[in-house]
């Protein structure tokens, strides 16, 4: 394989490829072996048609683009190796020349890494975050705890009121006609939850277990079902049950159903000091976020957009993989939200601009100040994955690749850069 380098404008290059020609033809008789089964000719039972034949009926060509397809992957992989160019987005195909019995030859055209000029890192100035925790937000945090451990109790002698649990049966008309899917028995509703559209809940409060309500409604303009959007219904609703939350009271023997202190005064103080440690730690990534802001904007870059969809693209799978984890497919969730994957990538790209201009000058200060990440922060990073992940880290150890071993050194450098730029800050 031989290899040509030209670097254009804007981040840009371009890679010739050329393969042997003889690796193209051995290409080609694989795409034959792989697709001779597919070839029905009279007088040949299937698959066993000889190449020549195949080519006589269908041309040369038949088998080029599975060819090409075998032989791009690596030979661009490699290209992009010797090439030494930090290459941050996929590249764009274009093949050149494609004919047996000559070299196959490929143009790459990549997006490289910018080169990012630093401006102030050092002595950043930084607004101190106020971390004191507040008599309201321990008592806040209290009524969270109250609500936790409320329980629910049957009140069939009051009216609905908002926040009431209720239980209905209910069915919808429009147009006098009931509609599919408008149909329901013993459908647990919390009033004021919203959960029903427009004023369904609202028009049940004030009534009792037994009353039959007749709720008036208008379908919204983008209701999913479009049969109904915009439509006035009319919903016959029967109150079955009320419940009402009924709270613990705030004392001693609260404070010893829900943790381990004896006294409620004890319990306080430890949720006052459970606050301070979370303030401190958002407020300490929060000078990390505008310390690296005010570097990133006294930096100079030239940003490629290739560059940032990558990320755009990469913050997409994470989310997939993380709502994966919930049960939820992406293509559910887009039916669910009625998103499209183009519009998801444009809501994230402020975001994924905002990581890759982080990413960069937090490289650049790895540079600029020599940081190294060292064998043993490297061990205890695989250490750390291990117990993620429930594995032995020497076993982890031994399916990382070179590649894997150098971004983590990259990742280590990446937080000791961020943590030197902020203990620099005033």
């Amino acid at each position: 394989m031989s290899l040509q380098v030209e670097k254009l404008e804007n981040n840009t290059a371009k890679l010739t490829i050329e393969v042997e020609a003889s690796k193209f033809d051995k290409a080609i008789q694989k795409a034959y072996q792989k697709n001779k089964n597919k070839f029905n000719i009279p007088g040949f039972r299937k698959g066993k048609v000889p190449y020549a034949m195949v080519e006589k009926m269908y041309g040369a060509a038949v088998f080029y683009e599975d060819a090409a397809n075998e032989l791009i992957s690596g030979a661009y992989a490699q290209a992009a190796e010797e090439s030494g160019l930090e290459i941050v987005a996929r590249p764009e195909i274009n093949v050149t020349q494609i004919e047996k019995g000559k070299p196959f030859i490929f143009e790459a055209e990549v997006t490289t890494k910018p080169e990012v000029k630093l401006g102030k890192y050092k002595g950043i100035k930084v607004e101190k975050a106020d971390v004191t925790v507040t008599d309201e937000e321990v008592a806040e945090e209290l009524d969270k705890v109250k609500e936790q451990n409320a329980r629910l109790v049957a009140a069939d002698d009051k009216a609905v009121e908002d926040g009431d649990q209720t239980t209905i049966d209910f069915e919808g008309f429009v147009d006098g006609v009931a509609f599919e899917g408008g149909k329901g028995e013993d459908y647990p509703l919390t009033i004021g939850s919203h959960s029903f559209i427009d004023t369904f809940e609202e028009q049940l409060i004030g009534k009792k277990v037994g009353e039959e309500v007749e709720v008036n409604v208008t379908f919204p303009e983008n209701y999913q079902a479009k049969e109904l959007a915009g439509k006035p219904a009319m919903f016959k609703v029967t109150i079955k049950e009320i419940k009402v939350k009924e709270y613990p009271e705030l004392d001693d023997d609260f404070a010893q159903d829900v943790s381990e202190f004896d006294t409620l005064d004890e319990y306080k103080e430890d949720i006052k000091k459970n606050l301070t440690e979370k303030k401190e730690k958002e407020a300490e990534a929060e000078k990390e976020s505008k310390v690296i802001e005010a570097i990133v904007n006294d930096a100079e870059m030239d940003i490629p957009e290739k560059m940032v969809e990558a990320q755009a693209e990469q913050m997409l799978e994470e989310f997939a993989q993380n709502i994966a984890m919930q049960g939820i497919s992406f293509e559910q969730y887009l039916q669910f939200t009625g998103a499209t994957v183009d519009q998801m990538k444009e809501q994230v790209k402020p975001q994924a601009q905002a990581r890759v201009e982080s990413s960069l000058v937090l490289e650049a200060v790895v540079k600029a100040e020599n940081i190294e990440a060292t064998e043993e922060e490297v061990e205890e990073e695989i250490k750390e994955m291990a117990g993620r992940y429930n594995m032995e880290a020497d076993k982890l150890k031994g399916l990382l690749t070179d590649s894997d071993k150098e971004n983590l050194k990259k990742d280590i450098c990446a937080r000791k850069a961020a943590k030197f730029v902020v203990d620099e800050a005033k």
